[in-house]
């Protein structure tokens, strides 16, 4: 029996705006094709992002770039069929009775090659210095507020190690367990305890939802660039773990 057979609604936490469609966009396009209601939330603008080399660049530092990456989702979002985009701190993604909260991008350091760590700068409302209590009752809120069937969010490491993933991973998969809910980790790699789906029929969509975020990355072919220059694959693909 696979991990999707019977799914009605999926509800994915990611980090940062383009993290949905650089890591979850294949899987996002494939269930809305199937008639799941997918519902995204992110955790923070990615006000720490670099910007690529362009008409975007004067975005970088400042206030704009937040509201330029929020414009950025909405487009990928839609791209990709997502059915609702909710913020953390926001309603209905904020414990009741708490007001508003706005998370930051707490940005990283790489410590090595693929592995990142915590930033020595990261303000006092980075996502990564938030309560995990906190955060972890916001989630409940929106899985209240939703009931999805299945929540996908990163494994422990993050994916690769940025503190935001990890903080997010630790609240989504608090939350899900506290209302019994399944919890998929996304896994980059087949490994023998996990599900693999081929979604390379969704190529197309997700190179779409990539285009829209402008100011972090550019398509040269098979590849993501990055702000930095660094190139990624593009994998549609996907391997899903229940926790």
């Amino acid at each position: 029996m696979s991990i999707l057979d019977a799914v009605r609604s999926v509800l994915f936490v990611h980090a940062h705006p383009d993290d949905e469609t650089i890591g979850t966009g294949g899987l996002i396009a494939h269930l809305a094709s199937r008639g799941i209601r997918i519902t995204l939330v992110t955790a923070t603008r990615g006000e720490r992002g670099e910007v690529i080399v362009g008409p975007l660049s004067n975005l970088a530092g400042t206030a704009a770039l937040a509201e330029e990456r929020e414009r950025e989702l909405e487009r990928a979002a839609r791209t990709l069929g997502v059915h609702d985009c909710f913020w953390l701190g926001e309603v209905p993604v904020r414990a009741p009775g708490l007001p508003e909260r706005r998370y930051r991008d707490s940005g990283m350091e790489w410590i090595r090659s693929g592995l990142a760590g915590p930033a020595a700068d990261s303000e006092e409302d980075a996502l990564a210095r938030a309560p995990l209590d906190e955060v972890t009752t916001d989630l409940v809120a929106v899985l209240q507020h939703v009931q999805p069937s299945l929540v996908i969010s990163y494994d422990a490491t993050g994916g690769y190690g940025h503190p935001d993933h990890v903080r997010v991973h630790d609240a989504a998969l608090a939350a899900s367990r506290a209302l019994a809910i399944s919890y998929a980790e996304i896994l980059d790699t087949p490994t023998a305890d996990a599900e693999w789906f081929d979604f390379e029929t969704q190529r197309a969509t997700v190179v779409a939802a990539l285009r829209c975020h402008a100011s972090q990355l550019s398509v040269d072919g098979d590849d993501i660039v990055h702000s930095g220059g660094q190139r990624q694959p593009i994998r549609p693909s996907i391997g899903l773990r229940l926790r």
